[in-house]
């Protein structure tokens, strides 16, 4: 005998509230197993596939794809019991979908990890619709109606089709630029993609943006340009109608860095200091030591791996900085480890990975995590996990072509440093001026944890550190 399950949406971790529906993965009367991924959603935080803890049949999904659910609201509900052989309709051929392997009989009570408990997915397949209402009849019992639910394009598709005589595939994988496309009513089946095998990327999206309202322009600007009737004493001729405001909703991962940067400014009483490094020998060094791994001594370490360090080794000998205060016992926690945040710009938006215990690792354990986030952050498969519990932040805003910033804490971090470009410029060198490679260094620092000697010594550490290496070394 079959019984409906009503799955919740889970809390995926870290407080998080609520979620955007970004992709079904599974349509109404999918046979599903347990702890199949069914839907893809985006937090605040992360783009993370959700399992369901039931096996059987979906009778019901609950949320367009592009619409957010608040944690706890009905996700989908499933017909326990439902895809047994018992349950098919006398005269049926028993062409009804398969058990799936796991068994549907009970939950996994895996609810919820945040991003999957790593089963395999089992194969979906299409119940067959009844072949008329007669034989339907004695099933009705045996098994809840199905919810039918309205069809829509898959979000991660390619579609074949014709349009103004075009015909062939249109390949369309972020959903990101799908959302983009729909916002602004833009036919994904009328570009031409630039990606690889004619992937439609953001790009294209933007370049179609611009060109609607550039034509959008030519037509006001010809309509103004025309007599008009005025058919009452308000109305002038060649007056064209005001421009609408457009509103973007403060949600996701923009919502998400709009508290925390607000909270960040009301919460932390910041200050900042600066200086400019001679960074000739930190650039030489990196390039011995990667001429030293060889062509294939394996990946290179980056700029930024060295600052970061650099900065493991400063916080050894000013710990006040990797830290935190509890404002409701008014007491600086300090913190026994370093998880260093690294921020990084993304199609989502702006995203800090932590690369963990980064106080134990070298130079090139730590770059290899940045690249290995880096590039989880790139497709957009970050877990909720590796974008929280951050103790200190490095941000290389000189990747924008900036010198440099006055950045906001990653609250409820103490502090975060920053890194302009580094470039060519005059400096004097051993009491000559010369072109040296000069980088300018700022940190922005909670007052509350330290005053500016503290602060003034971190920077000035590590300022030291990226004009002689050697000063690394001699106090590892």
């Amino acid at each position: 005998m079959a019984h409906v399950l009503e799955f919740k949406l889970p809390d995926l971790g870290e407080g998080l509230t609520e979620a955007e529906i970004v992709r079904w993965l599974v349509e109404v009367g999918d046979v599903v197993a347990i702890d199949q991924p069914v839907v893809e959603v985006e937090t605040a935080k992360a783009m993370v596939e959700v399992p369901c803890p039931y096996g059987g049949v979906v009778t019901a999904r609950f949320g367009e794809e592009g619409s957010e659910l608040p944690v706890g609201a009905p996700l989908l509900t499933v017909a326990v019991g439902a895809t047994d052989a018992s349950s098919a309709a006398p005269g049926d051929d028993g062409a009804a979908a398969e058990e799936p392997s796991s068994g549907s009989g009970s939950g996994s009570g895996n609810v919820l990890v945040g991003y999957g408990t790593g089963a395999p997915a089992a194969r979906r397949r299409r119940i067959r619709p009844e072949r008329n209402t007669a034989s339907a009849a004695p099933a009705a019992s045996a098994a809840p109606a199905v919810v039918s639910a309205p069809s829509r394009p898959a979000p991660v598709a390619v579609a074949v089709g014709e349009v103004n005589g075009r015909q062939g595939p249109v390949a369309v994988v972020s959903p990101l630029v799908r959302r983009l496309a729909r916002q602004h009513e833009i036919d994904l089946r009328q570009l031409t993609g630039s990606g690889p095998d004619g992937l439609i990327l953001r790009a294209d999206v933007d370049s179609a943006i611009r060109r609607a309202g550039e034509a959008v322009t030519e037509v006001e600007a010809r309509t103004a340009s025309e007599p008009v009737v005025a058919e009452t004493s308000s109305v002038h001729a060649g007056t064209a109608a005001p421009a609408t405001a457009e509103r973007i909703p403060l949600r996701g991962v923009r919502g998400a860095v709009a508290d925390k940067l607000s909270r960040s400014r009301s919460e932390i009483p910041d200050a900042t200091c600066w200086v400019d490094a001679d960074a000739t020998e930190l650039m030489a060094a990196r390039a011995a030591m990667n001429a030293a791994s060889g062509p294939s001594g394996g990946p290179k370490v980056s700029v930024l791996a060295l600052l970061a360090r650099i900065c493991t080794a400063a916080l050894a000998r000013y710990p006040e900085l990797n830290s935190t205060v509890d404002t409701a016992a008014r007491e600086i926690v300090r913190l026994p480890g370093v998880h260093l945040g690294f921020a990084a710009q993304t199609e989502r938006g702006l995203v800090v990975p932590v690369v963990r215990d980064a106080h134990t690792r070298n130079a090139e354990s730590i770059g290899a995590e940045i690249a290995r986030l880096t590039e989880l952050a790139r497709t957009g498969k970050l877990s909720p996990a590796q974008l929280t519990g951050g103790t200190f932040t490095l941000n290389n805003y000189g990747v924008f072509g900036v010198d440099g910033s006055t950045p906001i804490i990653n609250h409820p971090e103490a502090a975060m440093l920053g890194v302009g470009r580094i470039m060519p410029k005059p400096w004097v060198h051993h009491g000559e001026l010369a072109v040296r490679q000069v980088v300018q260094l700022s940190l922005t620092f909670d007052h509350r944890v330290c005053d500016g000697g503290t602060a003034g010594g971190f920077l000035r550490y590590v300022a030291d550190c990226v004009e002689q290496p050697a000063v690394l070394l001699r106090t590892l």
